[in-house]
């Protein structure tokens, strides 16, 4: 790493390429076409975890369907912490959006008559998730990526690794990043920031997440002072593939998929979740469709009731699709077949599928407004980095790709309207002495000599930590051990010395400060858990059962502590019309 470093002027900085950075970089480049925008990513975009998501976006689209009906199942899905306005403004403009998407020529799955197709979703009680088949992310992402490139204003950083906000005069005025090929630092100069950077699932063992998934856009902003939110509610989707974690869309479930115990037994019926009904798609009962949370919690309760299936990687159900028949699977499940058929051999045209609850989504996230404005002016952030609140306590599958869209878009028009206001002119001589600060704290991981620790060995015990102690169900003792434990790992991160010493492509460093940025976001998780004595959604306690609106009908606001544990504070949940009911999923819906 060299001493000299070079300056990026821009107008607004987009860290990300996913969904959510894309949207945003072509939001801002069709409204203001000389502004400059950086879009700075650690991997090609292409590569972003977007391409991954394999179910669909919902929107309100079919006949019978309603944007009320979307904001009831969304709300309600999210055991009433959504912000409603948020919401609101959500599902109204998520249509359009999807509408969009295909104009920009994304290929939509059809029905017979050439209208868009939509299937059923968990916690959905219509349907209205468009989708591609089973990959409806990878084509959303090549759709924005394709659309950006017509868009010469978009300047692409690809590989590049941010590292820290730079922060003067009481707002964001830029940032510093790693350029990968060369180990070089280089100092965005930026009067707006859009953070889209993705989840931290990757600090649970078991996760859908791709190795890029490490927080690193949240803990950016949470050390430079931004709260993160609701940060106790991690997803866990219930079908992953035991052997790697990698996800089989809701999709199947969709489909008319069931799930059976050791017995053969539909078990989700003793949960809550509506009597026993005849396999099949063409009405939908809540069974299988279920939200996220109830089904994954059931799988818990399943397994302590020896009702789970012994696997060589651990205890499972089982996932019945053999009913479905080869051409519906071949024609909206490929995806799926191929990854069970490679990665298990197992073939669901005539095999039952183990699968296990997995993380997938994190709800919580940078702290946002309805116009995806963080509480740094100049600083604003989309998609599952942020919480807005859109998902509250229990994201509702398909809801998040929409999100990207909805969010990306607005974070665009917010930042452009921050920058067209003409903030006053950064103080170069102050950008460069911050960006010369974080240079040298780079430069120290080099020079570090007698190092014991291990990257690798220091994350498999965070892992541990949080599957253990903060996964599905939790308690205020476990939760205590893994805030010790994590302040434990913290201090010993700082004993990682680096063996790879060159500046090209240096992975080992770079997987250095990921760990770090998951150490910052698992501490914020457990903190946040620790503060609410109550259950909602997917934040479950066995000390703590039932969900207390009295007291934590609130946001929980995790605050950074440069050695310490996080300061929790709260916030009011806005509600607009619907008040905190009961979540009941045990009825028939079309």
């Amino acid at each position: 790493m060299g001493s000299t470093m070079e300056t990026i002027r821009t107008d607004v900085a987009i860290l990300g390429a996913g969904g959510a950075g894309l949207r945003a970089a072509i939001a801002l480049a069709e409204n203001a076409p000389g502004l400059r925008i950086a879009l700075i990513s650690k991997v090609y975009p292409m590569r972003s975890h977007t391409c991954a998501a394999e179910g669909g976006a919902a929107g309100v689209i079919k006949p019978g369907d309603s944007l009320e009906q979307h904001f009831d199942d969304t709300v309600s899905g999210g055991d009433w912490l959504c912000d409603q306005d948020a919401v609101e403004a959500f599902v109204d403009e998520a249509p359009g959006e999807l509408l969009q998407l295909e104009h920009w020529g994304c290929p939509w799955s059809r029905e017979p008559d050439g209208s868009v197709a939509v299937r059923p979703f968990g916690g959905m009680k219509r349907e209205r998730t468009w989708y591609a088949a089973d990959k409806s992310g990878f084509h959303i992402l090549h759709t924005l990526f394709q659309t950006s490139l017509k868009h010469a204003s978009i300047r692409r950083f690809d590989e590049y690794f941010a590292t820290d906000l730079l922060v003067d005069d009481g707002r964001c005025q830029g940032l510093t990043a790693i350029e990968m090929r060369t180990g070089q630092l280089k100092l965005f100069q930026a009067p707006a920031v859009i953070i889209a950077t993705g989840g931290a699932g990757r600090m649970f063992r078991f996760n859908t997440n791709g190795a890029i998934k490490t927080g690193d856009g949240m803990a950016m902003a949470y050390r430079a002072g931004v709260p993160l939110k609701d940060m106790e509610f991690v997803q866990y989707h219930p079908t992953g593939l035991p052997s790697t974690g990698i996800l089989l869309t809701e999709g199947c479930r969709g489909e008319g998929g069931i799930m059976l115990n050791r017995h053969g037994r539909r078990y989700l019926q003793d949960y809550g979740m509506g009597p026993e009904t005849p396999v099949g798609r063409p009405v939908l009962k809540t069974m299988e469709l279920g939200p996220r949370d109830r089904l994954s919690q059931a799988f818990w309760h399943e397994q302590k009731k020896g009702n789970t299936v012994e696997t060589p990687w651990g205890d499972c159900v089982l996932l019945d699709m053999r009913h479905l028949g080869e051409k519906l699977i071949d024609e909206r499940l490929p995806f799926v077949r191929e990854l069970a058929t490679s990665y298990l051999g197992k073939d669901p045209v005539t095999d039952l599928v183990p699968v296990r609850p997995t993380v997938h989504y994190m709800m919580g996230g940078i702290h946002t407004d309805i116009a995806a404005a963080t509480p740094l002016p100049g600083l604003f952030a989309a998609g599952e980095c942020a919480c807005v609140s859109i998902n509250g306590a229990n994201r509702l599958g398909s809801n998040s790709l929409t999100d990207l869209l909805v969010f990306g878009r607005r974070a665009a028009l917010s930042a452009l309207d921050y920058v067209r206001a003409a903030p006053r002119v950064a103080n170069e001589a102050t950008l460069a002495a911050l960006a010369k600060a974080a240079q040298t704290r780079m430069r120290l991981l080099f020079e570090k000599t007698g190092g014991t620790e291990s990257i690798a060995g220091l994350r498999a015990k965070m892992m541990d930590i949080m599957e253990e102690q903060a996964g599905i169900y939790r308690t205020g003792d476990g939760l205590e051990k893994a805030r010790a434990a994590l302040n434990e790992l913290r201090r010993r991160h700082a004993g990682i010395e680096l063996n790879d010493k060159t500046n090209v492509y240096n992975t080992e460093w770079l997987q250095c400060l990921e760990l770090k940025s998951l150490l910052d976001c698992a501490e914020a998780v457990v903190a946040a858990a620790l503060a609410r004595r109550e259950s909602r959604g997917a934040h479950q306690r066995l000390d703590y059962t039932e969900r207390d609106d009295r007291n934590y009908l609130k946001h929980s606001l995790a605050h950074h502590h440069p050695t310490d544990a996080p300061r929790i504070g709260t916030l009011d949940v806005v509600i607009t019309r619907s008040q905190p009911g009961v979540r009941d999923y045990s009825g028939a819906h079309r």
